[in-house]
């Protein structure tokens, strides 16, 4: 069996095991992450920092799928100061971005706009200062909006859609409630909320820290259902019109969540996880295993 198969299974038993932890037990209970100060480059600006045909070298993963922060840091400099080593976060994008704290930004002796990620047009402009160069962007420099990452299921489950601006109470130890929080939705994030350094000292809270949106329905009307999935094979299921023929190896609970037909259909040699059954049932899909 391939190293990276028994690692995805590896992983989801471990998730399996953390369900019953009482903090994870409310599926409309979302994990916050703090994100301080950090940057985003172009490739171009990557080899204008670094030296010519220079890669980002990942120091460790990200909550959220193929993102790194990078072992490279860049002094970011205003008109009336610097901040040193501030973390590059990979991998390189199209465009460069910075993202400060309100509290940085009085550092610097800037006044960057609220922005979501990505939306950097007539922001602030901002200097960066690396080992074989600089960098003036003319724009780039932004204070984030908070802001929740999601799949197209916790989408759904949740009752909210992308783009939306939703009321978000966390439960730090001085709770806050957070108006405009964004909505972004697609199928290769991850469920969690991102709020900046300010935010969480404002209500003492901590990596981990668990929000729920106050505007979502009640989270009863959305549990998951005691029964076990609906399991048939190919020749005692009529028909249906949506299905979807899964083909790899192994089905987990991240596949489940990114298929949109509500039949998936899987061979008697696919490895389905206990996650993946889970969440079969939570989206009330049909699992069909073919015996040919």
């Amino acid at each position: 069996m391939q190293e990276n198969l028994v690692q995805k299974i590896v992983e989801e038993v471990l998730q399996q095991v953390l369900k019953n932890q009482p903090s994870l037990q409310h599926d409309n209970k979302i994990p916050v992450g703090v994100s301080a100060r950090h940057v985003h480059l172009a490739q171009s600006e990557v080899e204008q920092l670094f030296g010519e045909n220079y890669q980002l070298t990942p120091k460790f993963e990200l909550s959220q799928p193929g993102q790194f922060a990078a072992e490279e840091t860049v002094v970011i400099a205003g008109p009336k100061g610097s901040i040193e080593r501030v973390r590059i976060l990979g991998p390189a994008r199209s465009l460069s971005q910075v993202e400060v704290s309100f509290t940085d930004a009085i550092k610097l002796g800037l006044t960057p706009p609220l922005r979501i990620s990505g939306d950097v047009k007539g922001s602030s402009p901002i200097t960066l200062i690396g080992p074989k160069g600089s960098v003036v962007l003319k724009e780039g420099l932004i204070v984030a909006k908070a802001h929740i990452h999601m799949t197209p299921a916790d989408s759904a489950r949740l009752q909210v859609e992308d783009g939306q601006s939703v009321q978000v109470k966390l439960a730090g130890i001085r709770p806050i409630i957070l108006s405009d929080v964004i909505i972004r939705v697609s199928d290769r994030y991850r469920l969690e909320m991102h709020i900046d350094t300010d935010e969480a000292n404002a209500g003492l809270i901590k990596q981990g820290t668990l929000a729920e949106i106050v505007q979502a329905q009640s989270i009863e009307q959305t549990s998951v259902q005691t029964a076990q999935p609906v399991v048939q094979t190919a020749t005692q299921l009529p028909e249906q019109k949506s299905v979807y023929h899964y083909t790899k190896k192994l089905l987990s609970q991240v596949q489940v969540a990114a298929i949109t037909e509500q039949e998936i259909v899987v061979s008697k040699k696919t490895i389905v996880t206990a996650l993946a059954y889970d969440k079969i049932r939570e989206l009330n899909k049909t699992l069909t295993i073919n015996k040919e």
